[in-house]
């Protein structure tokens, strides 16, 4: 509540003037604890440092000026060290008819900043998995927030369409593949694919161990295994631009990409760019030269390229091999380049996983050192691995969570706990399929969104989907409910009500939605989708109070009623609003 505490705050320092004769510019403020009444507390311990009085008397001071000179102020009392300030009435009604009708509540004029958040970044050796859905959703949420916040924002992923692993999946399907396609397999491009990557590591662990067999070290059959050898030659072509290997590698990345794209339709995320590795990987070695020139990179005798970040507490860092070929952050330093280039942009978002922290330290301050204004405003999404009851997910072996059958296991999900709680009385069978998804794909993503990105998962598909407790279904059925009571309410209820005497739990869900914007803001600062997520949860909860505790269709007199379906309609405007950014849908019926 910034908009109360800066009032107040004026009018402390003004009481503690008048009286005191002392001239103070910080109060602490917070909220009123439960078994108090009041609104907002303010702090007066810290005060007493420069206002020579006791605490009681600081706070009864204070308390009578508010009241006598604010209609903001209805009353107050003073436990101890803290002044328990209640906020009248005439307050609430007047910061209610203020947004009642605002349906861009939350949300933030468009400032000059842009951003771009780059997330889901996949391999096209495989399909995505469990690992890249949270990726993808933290992204998503992130860049909506954001953008709510009032910044411009580009979306993009760099898709890594390039080097040993792709000719794998290639190899393999040149040996074993007899022609298979996605039509003639039935399967999804992506997953065909995937599936020879899983068979190239079986014949490459058959090979490994028949050279073991024949006497050699464990390391020296993983280097010398023909397959291995075979793929490392189908890269070299690759590079050199042989027709026959890029034609393939052509073919089976657009399997890929038509896989990736209907994923990402059923998941619910888009790109406004999408970045190609086998495009960008030369990007950057420009960029060397000129650092060698300023002095910000220096070269070693075998002609490498390093920079030594010692002094920042980092390590040396080499950024161009000595025969000149690239490596990774070389091309990271290219390809933020281009992007300033390609969308004039202001600063960058990175989602990728914590394995990958010191990296984006390094590339950070290079660019830095580079001397580009924009690497002060990069910022490492940095999120936490998902685990699963059965343990650690591993591509090559097939063991992982795919995405798409994940999205399917929770529709399967919702429709069984739905059925058996036998609510869909009167939906057709198309409704009930859209609802089952509705909700699974919500309990998927609110379950991954809710927990700070910084913090590891284990991932429980049950317990994502339960209609109790801090859940996206709980969510989504709250706003059902309030959906329901609109429909049910056969009386105009827009009016605007100035006088009324309000109720405490209408005070309490009046004094959550006010936290929306401040939260929106908080979040966005904070690169947290989480915060969204557990502020809808609180005011959820706080809504389900007021709806059980108080009548509101059946309320005795008209104006209550007008008035709490008018809190009840703005209630589920902001659940819908706040589950848009974390990219859920809300269903109008359960």
């Amino acid at each position: 509540m910034k908009s109360i505490e800066k009032t107040l705050g004026e009018l402390v320092r003004t009481a503690v003037q008048e009286h005191f004769g002392v001239d103070l510019d910080h109060f602490e403020f917070q909220a009123t604890r439960k078994d108090f009444e009041g609104d907002i507390t303010l702090v007066t311990f810290s005060m007493l440092r420069k206002v020579k009085t006791n605490p009681a008397e600081l706070g009864k001071v204070i308390g009578n000026y508010l009241v006598e000179h604010s209609s903001l102020v209805s009353g107050f009392n003073v436990v101890q060290g803290f002044l328990n300030i209640v906020i009248s009435d005439s307050f609430y009604l007047d910061f209610f008819s203020r947004i009642k009708d605002d349906q861009d509540y939350g949300r933030f004029a468009q400032t000059d900043q842009t951003i771009m958040v780059e997330y889901s970044s996949p391999n096209t050796n495989k399909p995505l998995h469990l690992g890249h859905v949270r990726n993808n959703l933290l992204g998503y949420a992130v860049a909506e927030i954001l953008q709510a916040s009032g910044k411009k924002v580009y979306k993009t992923q760099i898709i890594n369409d390039r080097g040993i692993h792709i000719c794998k999946s290639m190899l393999a399907w040149e040996r074993y593949g007899e022609g298979q396609t996605p039509e003639s397999s039935g399967k999804k491009g992506d997953k065909l694919v995937g599936d020879f990557y899983v068979k190239f590591d079986e014949e490459y662990k058959k090979e490994i161990a028949q050279l073991q067999a024949q006497g050699k070290t464990p390391k020296e059959a993983e280097a010398q295994a023909p397959i291995l050898l075979e793929a490392q030659k189908m890269l070299r072509k690759w590079e050199a631009g042989d027709p026959d290997v890029v034609e393939l590698w052509k073919r089976m990345n657009q399997w890929v990409y038509k896989g990736f794209e209907e994923t990402y339709q059923k998941l619910g995320v888009d790109f406004d760019k999408n970045y190609y590795e086998s495009q960008t990987y030369l990007l950057g070695k420009d960029v060397v030269a000129d650092g060698l020139e300023k002095g910000v990179f220096y070269k070693k005798e075998d002609g490498s390229v390093w920079i030594d970040l010692r002094d920042e507490g980092l390590d040396e860092k080499i950024v161009l091999r000595s025969d000149g070929t690239a490596v990774y952050i070389t091309q990271d330093i290219g390809t933020a380049i281009q992007r300033v280039k390609d969308f004039a942009i202001d600063g960058m978002v990175y989602t990728v996983g914590n394995e990958q922290d010191y990296h984006f330290k390094v590339l950070f301050l290079i660019l830095k050192k580079l001397g580009f204004s924009w690497a002060d405003h990069l910022y490492h999404l940095s999120y936490g691995m998902v685990d699963l009851p059965t343990g650690k997910m591993k591509s090559r072996e097939g063991t992982v969570v795919d995405a798409d059958e994940l999205m399917e296991e929770m529709t399967q999900t919702a429709r069984e706990i739905s059925e058996e709680l036998g609510k869909l009385d009167g939906y057709s069978q198309q409704e009930k399929e859209e609802l089952y998804r509705v909700i699974g794909l919500g309990a998927l993503k609110y379950y991954i969104l809710k927990v700070d990105p910084k913090k590891r998962i284990l991932f429980n598909p049950e317990e994502s989907v339960d209609f109790q407790g801090n859940t996206g279904p709980f969510i989504q059925y709250t706003y059902a409910r309030i959906q329901s009571i609109l429909r049910k309410a056969d009386f105009g209820y827009d009016e605007v009500i100035t006088r009324y005497d309000l109720d405490l739990k209408e005070k309490e869900l009046i004094k959550q939605l006010q936290y929306y914007p401040e939260v929106v803001q908080q979040a966005a600062a904070n690169y947290s989708p989480a915060m969204v997520a557990n502020y809808t949860y609180e005011l959820v909860k706080e809504f389900n109070s007021f709806y059980q505790n108080i009548s509101i269709l059946g309320a005795d007199e008209e104006l209550q009623r007008k008035f709490r379906v008018q809190l009840a309609a703005k209630v589920g405007e902001v659940i819908k609003s706040s589950f848009a950014l974390l990219g859920i849908q809300v269903p109008e019926r359960m």
